[in-house]
């Protein structure tokens, strides 16, 4: 039997806590009904007996206390709300328990930003992870050494796994269900959550904001610029000669203080321009093409299915009720 410890640390979502529960334990309900063994033991693991989540309005009861459990064999971390320095610094007991588990050979997955707390341990370092794509700014800026993916819905590098934001954790724990349990019982526990089984990208959901909590000024204008001539068609070369730098040397910097290449963040921006116009006008996507400074329909398909996922057609359905 497998031993889940789904650890209930301080500032966890509940949910992100109750739905692991209810997800394995579903599971052992339906491999009893099929007239096999239940698979999994879950247990909720915390430091102290009681935890209270969400100001004090929830009380979660453990099962059994961190210094009690000596082995187990996956580890899941749940959500975290609040401030992520504040929330790692009130969980610091729980890292070195997560990493001497991993030596010991158990899995660890965190959901959604449990992320961060994942991270904290080093487990990650020189690995990727997913995580919600809001907060892919602040994770790049706490944990460089991890290769944060922000448009994944599940990561997995040697046993450590990591979900996107908010409810696509669910698709995470369908993948360890179908991993320890087969994917008979995946498929009947897609069904019964009502759970679109194997999507992999939280593209389609993700909001774009520049990052400029960097220093550098001339590139923070190169981004404002960008930003504020979207029908435009802005080169590299142009940009540099704007900011009087070296086009190369652009570049870098650029790349260095967004994250992104400066063709890079000339598409982004462009194409969140173009997601704002599909899901609430009514214009059609060649308009929309034009509004965003693209004369190529290729050219702008191709891009946005990059960036999103998907095609324009199929935003605009997925998004737009009015259209």
């Amino acid at each position: 039997m497998k031993h889940v410890s789904i650890l209930i640390t301080n500032e966890a979502v509940l949910a992100s806590i109750a739905d692991p529960r209810i997800m394995f334990t579903g599971v052992n309900d339906f491999l009893e009904a099929a007239g096999r063994p239940p698979l999994f033991k879950v247990q909720l693991i915390g430091l102290d007996k009681e935890v209270r989540l969400h100001s004090g309005l929830f009380s979660v009861h453990t099962d059994a206390l961190l210094k009690d459990v000596t082995k187990t064999d996956l580890v899941i971390i749940p959500a975290m709300g609040g401030d992520m320095a504040t929330a790692i610094k009130r969980n610091e007991e729980f890292l070195p328990w997560i990493i001497q588990q991993y030596q010991r050979g158990a899995e660890v997955a965190s959901l959604c930003i449990g992320a961060f707390l994942l991270a904290a341990t080093g487990l990650l370092d020189g690995k990727e992870c997913s995580s919600h794509w809001r907060f892919a700014e602040l994770f790049r800026a706490m944990f460089p050494k991890v290769t944060l993916v922000d448009d994944r819905i599940v990561t997995e590098q040697q046993g450590l796994y990591s979900s996107g934001g908010a409810t696509s954790y669910w698709n995470l724990l369908l993948y360890l269900v179908e991993k320890h349990a087969g994917r008979d019982m995946s498929i009947m526990a897609s069904k019964m959550f009502a759970l679109e089984i194997d999507r992999k990208s939280q593209s389609p959901f993700i909001m774009f904001n520049g990052q400029k909590t960097h220093e550098d000024e001339p590139i923070k204008k190169a981004q404002e610029f960008i930003e504020a001539n979207i029908a435009e068609r802005i080169s590299v070369e142009q940009l540099a000669d704007k900011y009087a730098i070296g086009k190369r040397h652009f570049e870098r910097r650029f790349k260095k203080a967004t994250n992104n290449t400066p063709v890079e963040y000339i598409q982004r921006v462009k194409i969140e321009a173009a997601k704002k116009h599909l899901e609430s006008s009514r214009k059609n996507v060649n308009e929309v093409m034009y509004d965003v400074g693209y004369s190529d329909t290729k050219a702008f398909r191709t891009v946005f299915k990059k960036i999103t996922g998907l095609s324009p057609i199929e935003y605009r359905n997925k998004y737009n009720k009015v259209a």
